[in-house]
């Protein structure tokens, strides 16, 4: 028989960690369901159409927030390297709600907007596909933990190599200027503990080369992962 729909309101008895926005009805599959489509209000909620209605303007929007990030930078003088690594994350969120869907025949297989949704659908990616063993979503685990791994790194070398120019009874963060010239941390001294603790060829003796390595190791991963 017709089973009640899964809810995901706070209405019906869902607390911040259950709710969701349900992915639309599989009756409706990869059809465009906007609002005047429906015979009614009623009808569109009870099948799911602000999932559709959501998704396909979150997507416009981020993508459109790229070119926004690329104005910004081009209208500053700066590269244009932020907009490319916000490419990353919008690959990823396009893979599970619109490009996955797409290939299932369905919107209702699109990723829940909603915390145990979220798991849900992994879990069940998981147990369909067997994704934890494709190389391409390693190198994504691989991007986002390194990722993790090289800030927190690089932050710790950094806050522990700082040039002081403040008494010991002050914080060493008052003794910076916003636009100073001069260096804010030792670069030399975090370079040299860095190549003791490893090797003298783990660490990064330039500092726009290892901040270009911190971009592009958690976004390639991504990449491959979407």
């Amino acid at each position: 028989g017709i089973r009640e729909p899964v809810a995901g309101s706070l209405l019906y008895g869902n607390n911040i960690i259950s709710g969701a926005v349900i992915p639309s009805s599989a009756a409706i599959g990869i059809h465009f369901y906007p609002i005047w489509e429906a015979a009614s209000l009623d009808e569109w909620l009870y099948n799911g159409g602000p999932y559709e209605l959501i998704v396909l303007h979150f997507l416009l929007g981020v993508c459109c927030y790229i070119g926004r990030e690329w104005e910004l930078s081009y209208r500053l003088g700066m590269r244009p390297w932020i907009s490319v690594a916000f490419t990353a994350p919008v690959a990823a969120a396009a893979a599970v709600f619109l490009v996955y869907p797409i290939g299932q025949g369905s919107f209702s297989d699109g990723m829940p907007l909603g915390i145990s949704g979220t798991f849900n659908f992994m879990l069940v990616f998981q147990a369909e596909h067997n994704i934890l063993m494709h190389p391409f979503h390693q190198l994504g685990v691989a991007g986002v933990f390194g990722g993790s791994l090289f800030s927190a790194m690089h932050g710790s070398l950094v806050t522990s190599s700082l040039i002081r120019e403040t008494t010991e009874n002050e914080s060493a963060n008052n003794g910076y200027k916003f636009g100073q010239e001069e260096e804010t941390y030792n670069i030399v001294a975090a370079h040299g503990y860095f190549g003791r603790l490893i090797f003298q060829y783990a660490s990064f003796n330039n500092s726009r080369s290892l901040h270009f390595f911190l971009g592009l190791w958690p976004v390639v991963g991504i990449w491959f992962t979407a």
